[in-house]
């Protein structure tokens, strides 16, 4: 309803500029919410400067400096990481420009309002359904994000409660990655095999950790073995597809962007907005995979 309201309101804005500062656009899932939010500025009239920090935490805080400096309406901010993670917003409160954060909000200094899938009750859901598939007994192995980062800080949170109504499945080993990359899923996924080739399930926290965990356990021979992911990037989603990957959470990446644009501009005319905007992500398995391998939420 939050995220309808917000899109409703956005009208053309020919003298409006947007800073997106996107962490990673290595990531599919960053690229998507990019190409939504600079699709509706163009449809908007509102400009848009992306900057994209690589991953680098430093180079995202001078990458917004700079934004500031070229006195920029309003700034959506995909932080690059838990560290440093509120000086942009604090340098931008402090220059007078709103924040809409996406995806990870610094907790000691929040942005405006901050849209994102609501990771926990997703998690949940997906836990939940590993229990079902396992008949409630295995033993797993966890992949997580970056540690201190507002995803998995949620994921770990939501499937934490899942598994707290499945005693069954017992958590062997647990890991988190520096950059949500499939290399580092392989990499950690192999080690774990390494030290317990009897695990029966992959959670990884993002669709590329899982993807590498997926490499590691058809690498290490391990057999009957579910592997679950988050995101539902274009990869996971077909990886889903080929029975690769069992499931994934497949969240509105499209939506998100739109939101995120359509808060900044009602942020930057003095306008109040929620703030929080959680959405919620689709328990995605071969069964329905196909509609959103077409489109994308």
């Amino acid at each position: 309803m939050a995220g309808t309201m917000a899109i409703g309101a956005a009208q053309a804005q020919d003298d409006l500029t947007v800073g997106l500062a996107v962490a990673n656009l290595q990531a599919d899932f960053f690229n998507q919410i990019k190409q939504s939010v600079e699709k509706e500025g163009d449809k908007l009239g509102v400009e848009i400067i992306t900057v994209d920090a690589g991953g680098d935490s430093a180079r995202q805080v001078s990458q917004i400096q700079d934004l500031i400096t070229r006195d920029v309406d309003a700034i959506i901010y995909i932080p690059a990481g838990a560290t440093a993670a509120s000086v942009p917003v604090k340098a931008a409160r402090e220059a007078g420009i709103p924040v809409v954060a996406v995806d990870r909000n610094p907790p000691d200094a929040p942005g405006d309002t901050f849209i994102a899938t609501d990771s926990v009750a997703a998690a949940e859901t997906l836990g939940n359904w590993v229990c079902k598939q396992t008949g409630g007994k295995g033993r797993l192995a966890e992949i997580q994000g970056q540690i201190g980062t507002t995803p998995q800080i949620d994921r770990d949170e939501g499937f934490d409660k899942a598994l707290a109504n499945c005693a069954g499945i017992e958590r062997v080993a647990q890991q988190a990655s520096n950059m949500w990359m499939q290399d580092e899923g392989f990499n950690i996924a192999q080690a774990m095999i390494q030290r317990d080739p009897g695990i029966t399930v992959f959670w990884g926290q993002a669709d590329a950790l899982a993807l590498g965990a997926a490499q590691a356990a058809k690498v290490g021979n391990l057999g009957d073995v579910i592997v679950v992911g988050f995101d539902g990037d274009v990869a996971g989603l077909e990886a889903v597809k080929s029975g690769t990957l069992d499931a994934t959470m497949t969240q509105q990446t499209q939506l998100m962007g739109r939101m995120a644009l359509a808060s900044a501009i009602k942020l930057a005319n003095g306008e109040e907005v929620p703030a929080e905007q959680l959405q919620e992500a689709t328990l995605t398995t071969a069964d329905n995979v196909e509609p959103f391998l077409k489109e994308h939420p």
